[in-house]
């Protein structure tokens, strides 16, 4: 076997004359009147090769035989290229390999797609081993690699210990569904795949491990998106004796160092800091992205002094109109544009979207004739509108309202070119509220999850007006994704035993279902909090993407498919039986 001494990615000028052996895969082919020339791939990067009729017929019939990712190795004499022909854009580009000798290690099928070229979603994750060749996916993997290894050496300098948590646990209530898996050895009982390891990870604290972090798999059984996957990473951190400020300032320290090494970008801390309600009111939802203004503004007390039928109606019944300002929008908006939008409003439960073009005396559209000039004036202050402006209003509830004009603000955002793309904002929202009203089923449900612990100036709301209290509660918001989350924990057993009433559980029913760590609370748990990571979602930010199953290695389609493997797949009978199992 040709046994590489050197990668595709090394060889320069200094290399000159040197005999060397190169392993890869054949990247291009090109024959050029019995001169062969490949350009070679592995990891590192690419070789020119050059076969020449000299060499001998042999050799230049099995070259001329290669094709597109063939594996391959290859032994000859470093040289420099013709003047003029050298490619800048590669470290290798000064040089080619004159070869001597050749080796097939594996000739290949024609690939389904062209690893070069644009394929198909689909195409690409069946053929995921092809897919992952490309110089792309490579960059991503090394990504991942980078983030991964960097976030474990400031945890440890930090002073936090890596300790694994179980894969094989018990199903608990209030989150999504759990991925389930039958046990052998106790028929009609299952372990659940951890959602987060967050119980572990608060034990962990009550017996004395101080601050904990491990890079943890998760299984949440839940409807996809593009930024969701039936598995993915975080990293996962725990501390005790803190309050909520010493986790931020720790946490800012890690982010401060995965901005420089992937961005550049020297952050200043303290990060900005957004309340929760502040955030809902200014942007409509609780992770904005702050690398623009267009901020909401409340239109409430100037609808009740129009004469819009709509805008009075709503204000009566107690319900919100709100709008944004898009700025230098009005030209570039045409009637069917505007159209587009309304339709994209109501995705979010708009039931209309009021327009308005900003003109130097007045406003234009279909409702400007309802509005008396002292309120488009007042208006135009409000949101500081110049000519060539655009106003979108929405009139309903606080969550339509919110829902449909953060939508609205993103889309924008993107297409007016408010930001630039490859800029990065970091914030916290804070002060969550700690239960919300589920309608649907009539109870409370946890905002985040049913461990986290008031604010100290809210405790005495506790048992009267649920609603009314804030939790110690933290998200860190990047370009308007979540990507870290965490909270103060119930370190004492009576809060959380009023917790999991408030959400619906009887004594018996939390004893039974989370009886071991209300037992572990009992036993001296210190204050305690922490914070999780998406660690894919850091991933597909520091990578430039959008879409979270590019940036991993083998992930599932939208209907949680592997299209490689088939799976999930059908079992053999005798497996359900040994499992006490019947599918029907």
């Amino acid at each position: 076997m040709l046994k590489r001494t050197h990668s595709c990615g090394e060889l320069t000028a200094e290399h000159l004359g040197q005999e060397v052996v190169l392993n890869g895969w054949v990247n291009a082919y090109r024959d050029f009147g019995g001169v062969v020339f490949i350009d070679l791939r592995d990891r590192y990067g690419l070789t020119q090769v050059v076969f020449e009729p000299e060499t001998g017929q042999s050799l230049q019939e099995a070259a001329q035989s290669l094709r597109n990712e063939w594996v391959i190795g290859v032994r000859g004499t470093v040289r420099r290229r013709l003047p003029g022909k050298e490619n800048s854009k590669l470290k290798t580009g000064e040089i080619e390999l004159q070869a001597s000798s050749l080796e097939v290690f594996n000739a290949t099928q024609t690939p389904p797609f062209e690893l070069g070229g644009e394929a198909n979603e689909e195409l690409r994750l069946k053929y995921r081993f092809l897919d992952l060749r490309r110089p792309e996916m490579h960059r991503i993997v090394e990504i991942r690699h980078r983030l991964a290894q960097t976030m474990r050496r400031a945890m440890t300098d930090m002073g936090f210990w890596e300790v694994e948590t179980p894969m094989l646990g018990r199903s608990t209530p209030e989150g999504a569904r759990d991925f389930l898996v039958p046990s052998r050895v106790h028929p009609g009982h299952f372990y659940a795949l951890p959602q987060s390891p967050q119980l572990y990870k608060q034990l962990l604290m009550v017996a004395g491990m101080d601050k904990y972090f491990q890079i943890a798999r998760c299984f949440r059984d839940e409807d996809l998106r593009a930024n969701r996957q039936p598995e993915f990473s975080q990293l996962d951190i725990e501390m005790s004796f803190v309050q909520f400020e010493d986790v931020l300032e720790s946490m800012e320290s890690l982010i401060r160092e995965l901005a420089l090494e992937f961005t550049g970008q020297a952050l200043a801390s303290p990060l900005p800091r957004l309340d929760y309600h502040d955030s809902m009111e200014r942007f409509g939802t609780d992770r904005p992205d702050l690398r623009f203004g267009m901020e909401i503004n409340d239109l409430g007390d100037l609808a009740a002094q129009t004469e819009f039928k709509v805008f009075r109606e709503t204000v009566e019944h107690g319900r919100r109109v709100r709008g944004i300002c898009a700025p230098g929008a009005a030209e570039s908006h045409s009637r069917k544009d505007l159209d587009a939008l309304t339709a994209f409003a109501g995705e979010y439960g708009a039931k209309g979207l009021v327009w308005l073009k900003v003109e130097a005396e007045q406003f234009t559209g279909p409702t400007a004739k309802f509005l008396p000039p002292e309120v488009q004036a007042r208006m135009r202050e409000r949101f500081d509108a110049k000519p060539g402006d655009l106003l979108l209003i929405v009139a309903d509830t606080k969550e339509v309202t919110s829902a449909s004009l953060a939508a609205i603000r993103h889309r924008l955002g993107r297409t007016l070119g408010l930001y630039d793309p490859g800029s990065f904002h970091y914030s916290w929202v804070v002060r969550f509220p700690l239960f919300s009203w589920d309608s649907e089923d009539g109870r409370f449900v946890a905002e985040h999850h049913p461990f986290t612990m008031p604010l100290p100036e809210d405790l005495h709301l506790l048992e009267s007006e649920p609603l009314k209290v804030r939790a110690q509660a933290y998200d860190l918001v990047i370009n308007g994704e979540e990507a870290a989350g965490g909270t103060i924990r119930c370190h004492d057993p009576v809060i959380q035993s009023t917790i999991f009433r408030h959400l619906g559980l009887s004594p018996e029913e939390a004893e039974e279902k989370f009886g071991f760590l209300l037992a572990a609370l009992r036993y001296g748990a210190p204050p305690h909090g922490g914070i999780a990571f998406g660690f894919d979602r850091m991933v597909m930010l520091y990578a430039g993407l959008d879409n979270i199953r590019d940036v991993i290695a083998f992930p599932k389609t939208a209907r949680g498919t592997d299209l490689m493997t088939g799976a999930p797949g059908s079992v053999e009978d005798q497996q359900l039986r040994e499992l006490h199992i019947r599918t029907r």
